[in-house]
């Protein structure tokens, strides 16, 4: 190919070939993964795609689509975020180990690891503490690099061990060892203190009138402490504020954190996963108000599913993941972009 010139699509031979052992690796980390799934005793579910509400966080976005009766009436649905109400339905209904290889959506997302539609691998268990699935995240991954081969996780320069323990690490300590910001004094009782951070921050990263508490949390933790998670290792990122644990409980014995975590690997986020919030009341007081600030911000706001507020009602003590399919299989394959290991890339990339 000549500089400049576009590349052929992804569906010419010659194209194929050269993604064609990424694309095989997806198979095999894909079986091991179900095989180990089904040995730990998890039913594999499938969630329906189009939803009334596809998830109510300020910051996701989902595509629409009007679907019209027979009489002709049309009514709005959109494309899921994530399976996750759905699948505590079904919790609600008496499951209680579940997992789904989910497709799902969003808008506004497209770059080296972002896809509008993508794969993810999401999971729950019943009457167990969230340390459960984090223990799974850690043998998921594992097995994942035990099917392609590999002996080290890389990305942009970074790398890390994925058979090695992982390096257990507080939000709270991260702010302090990597941007010498005291996080927790700016949530006294939970509650976000917008100047108060502001103070601690302004020296870290750009800050404009407009912003606000999270505004500023996620720019610190973007630019500061997640290019320093899962150097040489996997780092399990824990005890995020509870200011931004919208569907996870709070700590019992300290309400300025929730049962929150993500794992990374060479800077990338691979997995988020809750002590999962079971309290309807206070779960519609944080959708609204994420509403609320969606609204603010973007001029739209989505339903909330009250079917999955009345199951909330029902549902068991639990725990859950998200992991990013596509993400995981780029590091255990070697490739570089998500769209190198997805069988049909969007708009023709790859």
């Amino acid at each position: 190919m000549n500089a400049g010139q576009e590349p052929s699509p992804w569906w010419m031979p010659g194209r194929h070939v050269d993604r064609k052992p990424f694309l095989q690796a997806r198979s095999a980390i894909t079986r091991a993964t179900r095989e180990w799934f089904g040995g730990e005793g998890f039913t594999e579910v499938e969630t329906g795609i189009l939803q009334k509400s596809p998830g109510n966080e300020t910051h996701l976005h989902a595509p629409s689509a009007d679907l019209t009766s027979a009489a002709g009436d049309k009514t709005r649905h959109y494309l899921r975020t994530s399976p996750e109400f759905a699948c505590k339905k079904l919790l609600a209904a008496g499951e209680t180990k579940i997992v789904e290889f989910a497709r799902v959506f969003r808008d506004r997302e497209r770059g080296p690891l972002h896809l509008p539609e993508f794969t993810m691998l999401e999971w729950y268990r019943a009457n167990e503490g969230y340390e459960a699935v984090m223990a799974d995240c850690v043998v998921v991954i594992a097995r994942a690099a035990q099917e392609t081969g590999i002996g080290t996780f890389s990305f942009r320069g970074k790398s890390a061990d994925p058979f090695a323990a992982p390096e257990l690490l507080t939000v709270a300590d991260a702010f302090s060892r990597f941007a010498s910001i005291d996080l927790l004094a700016t949530i006294p009782e939970g509650q976000a203190d917008r100047d108060a951070l502001a103070v601690m921050a302004g020296h870290r990263v750009r800050i404009t009138e407009d912003d606000t508490w999270s505004d500023i949390f996620s720019k610190v933790l973007v630019e500061h402490v997640e290019p320093n998670l899962g150097q040489g290792r996997l780092t399990i990122l824990y005890e995020y504020p509870a200011p931004e644990s919208a569907l996870a409980r709070v700590k019992p014995s300290d309400p300025r954190v929730a049962e929150r975590f993500e794992v990374y690997a060479c800077g990338v986020e691979l997995a988020n996963g809750f002590g999962e919030l079971i309290d309807a009341g206070e779960q519609r007081l944080r959708f609204t108000a994420a509403m609320d600030e969606k609204e603010r911000r973007y001029g739209e706001r989505y339903p909330l599913d009250e079917d999955f507020l009345a199951a909330m009602t029902r549902m068991p003590e639990a725990c859950g993941v998200a992991l990013g399919f596509d993400r995981l299989v780029m590091l255990a394959s070697g490739a570089t972009r998500v769209d190198q290991v997805v069988w049909t890339p969007p708009g023709g990339d790859a």
